[in-house]
């Protein structure tokens, strides 16, 4: 039995806190989006694709079916060959270099939020299998970011669009890029979950200073 006073309890209870910390900064609450939200948010697309009726409903309906859980947002790069012509650019940039001048202060400001990379990497080779779509043979990488909830996602492109540095890196992205593609994915699920590997580390370290200040005594 661990006593109030004994070491291995007050890692527990250390390790217990810190955990419940995590989890509930990592965890949505907040339930589904408000028709009230909706509506917001609905007006702050409308400012970012402009008059484009079908792209505002896809961006309705991600809203409309909103379950409050955090969820997958998959994306796939083309990146160009030569990065296009803007202002901060050097000669002799590549497309990838361009590129991670948006994402680095893009991942900066979303981490706040509990979003970040799930998985990275870059293309092995050309689309091994495509049916039914044309201009989809060449990719250059493709990653998967998770968010915490629609409503942090929806939080952070409005303040993104507030943000004046935001339009200049956004000019990075659209320099670097041939073509993307980006869908979320909910629900969805990964063993990688940092709620499960902190879980499980915590563990194997309460239990093994358990095990210490046993053979201690």
């Amino acid at each position: 039995m661990l006593l109030p006073g004994n070491r291995a309890a007050r890692v527990w209870l250390g390790l217990v806190l810190v955990y419940l910390l995590f989890f509930f900064w990592y965890t949505s609450f907040g339930g589904p989006l408000t028709s009230e939200e909706i509506s917001h948010f609905s007006r702050v697309v409308e400012q970012n694709v402009g008059d484009d009726p079908e792209r505002t409903a896809v961006w309705k309906q991600f809203m409309e079916t909103d379950t409050g859980d955090d969820f997958g947002m998959i994306s796939v790069l083309d990146l160009k060959e030569t990065p296009a012509p803007v202002q901060q650019i050097e000669p002799g940039e590549s497309s990838e270099e361009v590129l991670a001048r948006y994402t680095e202060p893009f991942f900066g400001q979303a981490i706040r939020s509990a979003a970040h990379p799930v998985l990275a990497g870059s293309a092995a080779t050309s689309a091994i299998d495509i049916w039914g779509i044309e201009g989809a043979t060449d990719w250059s990488e493709g990653a998967v970011v998770r968010w915490r909830s629609r409503r942090d996602f929806m939080q952070f492109l409005e303040s993104m669009r507030e943000d004046s540095s935001h339009s200049s890196i956004h000019d990075f992205k659209i320099a670097a890029l041939e073509k993307t593609i980006a869908y979320p994915l909910d629900p969805w699920f990964h063993f990688g979950d940092p709620r499960i590997v902190l879980a499980l580390g915590f563990a194997v370290i309460g239990l093994a200073v358990q095990a210490f200040s046993r053979r201690g005594r």
